[in-house]
Protein backbone atom coordinates (compact mmCIF):
# COMPACT_ATOMS: atom_id res chain seq x y z
CA UNK A 1 0.00 0.00 0.00
CA UNK A 2 1.45 3.37 -0.92
CA UNK A 3 1.64 6.42 1.35
CA UNK A 4 -1.34 8.16 -0.29
CA UNK A 5 -3.59 5.13 0.21
CA UNK A 6 -2.48 4.81 3.84
CA UNK A 7 -3.13 8.51 4.44
CA UNK A 8 -6.59 8.16 2.89
CA UNK A 9 -7.43 5.13 5.04
CA UNK A 10 -6.43 6.98 8.21
CA UNK A 11 -8.52 9.99 7.19
CA UNK A 12 -11.59 7.85 6.51
CA UNK A 13 -11.11 6.03 9.82
CA UNK A 14 -11.03 9.32 11.71
CA UNK A 15 -14.19 10.53 10.00
CA UNK A 16 -16.01 7.26 10.68
CA UNK A 17 -15.25 7.34 14.41
CA UNK A 18 -17.69 10.21 14.91
CA UNK A 19 -20.07 9.46 12.02
CA UNK A 20 -23.70 10.02 13.12
CA UNK A 21 -25.12 8.03 10.23
CA UNK A 22 -24.13 4.70 11.68
CA UNK A 23 -26.21 4.76 14.87
CA UNK A 24 -28.13 7.98 15.33
CA UNK A 25 -29.76 8.20 11.94
CA UNK A 26 -31.26 4.76 12.50
CA UNK A 27 -32.87 6.13 15.68
CA UNK A 28 -34.45 8.91 13.61
CA UNK A 29 -35.70 6.45 11.02
CA UNK A 30 -37.25 4.28 13.74
CA UNK A 31 -38.93 7.31 15.31
CA UNK A 32 -37.00 7.02 18.57
CA UNK A 33 -35.35 10.39 17.98
CA UNK A 34 -36.51 13.45 16.07
CA UNK A 35 -34.41 14.84 13.25
CA UNK A 36 -34.58 18.21 15.00
CA UNK A 37 -33.32 16.88 18.36
CA UNK A 38 -30.73 19.26 19.86
CA UNK A 39 -28.49 16.36 20.91
CA UNK A 40 -28.47 14.93 17.40
CA UNK A 41 -27.72 18.37 15.99
CA UNK A 42 -24.75 18.72 18.37
CA UNK A 43 -23.37 15.31 17.35
CA UNK A 44 -23.79 16.12 13.66
CA UNK A 45 -22.12 19.50 14.01
CA UNK A 46 -19.26 17.92 15.95
CA UNK A 47 -18.85 15.33 13.18
CA UNK A 48 -18.81 18.09 10.58
CA UNK A 49 -16.05 19.78 12.58
CA UNK A 50 -14.01 16.56 12.63
CA UNK A 51 -14.61 16.10 8.91
CA UNK A 52 -13.39 19.66 8.24
CA UNK A 53 -10.25 19.10 10.34
CA UNK A 54 -9.49 15.90 8.45
CA UNK A 55 -9.97 17.63 5.09
CA UNK A 56 -7.69 20.50 6.11
CA UNK A 57 -4.94 18.05 7.08
CA UNK A 58 -4.94 16.11 3.80
CA UNK A 59 -2.81 16.45 0.70
CA UNK A 60 -4.14 13.82 -1.66
CA UNK A 61 -3.86 13.37 -5.39
CA UNK A 62 -6.78 13.98 -7.75
CA UNK A 63 -7.57 10.27 -7.94
CA UNK A 64 -7.99 9.81 -4.18
CA UNK A 65 -9.50 13.12 -3.12
CA UNK A 66 -13.05 12.31 -4.33
CA UNK A 67 -13.16 9.45 -1.82
CA UNK A 68 -13.27 12.08 0.94
CA UNK A 69 -16.16 13.99 -0.65
CA UNK A 70 -18.61 14.83 2.17
CA UNK A 71 -21.47 15.36 -0.30
CA UNK A 72 -23.01 11.88 -0.16
CA UNK A 73 -22.96 11.78 3.66
CA UNK A 74 -24.40 15.27 3.88
CA UNK A 75 -27.11 14.31 1.38
CA UNK A 76 -28.27 11.50 3.67
CA UNK A 77 -28.49 13.93 6.60
CA UNK A 78 -30.36 16.48 4.48
CA UNK A 79 -32.76 13.79 3.22
CA UNK A 80 -33.44 12.73 6.82
CA UNK A 81 -34.21 16.32 7.81
CA UNK A 82 -31.28 16.54 10.21
CA UNK A 83 -29.52 19.25 8.18
CA UNK A 84 -30.31 21.51 5.27
CA UNK A 85 -28.07 22.60 2.44
CA UNK A 86 -28.51 26.15 3.76
CA UNK A 87 -27.09 25.26 7.19
CA UNK A 88 -23.79 27.15 7.64
CA UNK A 89 -21.82 24.03 8.63
CA UNK A 90 -23.12 22.11 5.61
CA UNK A 91 -22.22 24.92 3.23
CA UNK A 92 -18.80 25.46 4.81
CA UNK A 93 -17.85 21.78 4.63
CA UNK A 94 -18.85 21.58 0.97
CA UNK A 95 -16.94 24.76 0.15
CA UNK A 96 -13.88 23.49 2.04
CA UNK A 97 -13.88 20.26 0.06
CA UNK A 98 -14.22 22.07 -3.27
CA UNK A 99 -11.33 24.39 -2.37
CA UNK A 100 -8.85 21.65 -1.44
CA UNK A 101 -5.59 21.68 -3.32
CA UNK A 102 -4.67 18.50 -5.13
CA UNK A 103 -1.15 17.19 -4.66
CA UNK A 104 1.00 16.01 -7.53
CA UNK A 105 1.89 12.79 -5.70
Amino acid sequence: MDAQEEQLRRAIGTILQSDPLIKLLQEVRLGRMKATDAGLRAVVESWIGVYAQVLKSQSLNAEMLPRLDPGPRLQVLVDAGVLSWAHPATRELGELFRSLPVSAA
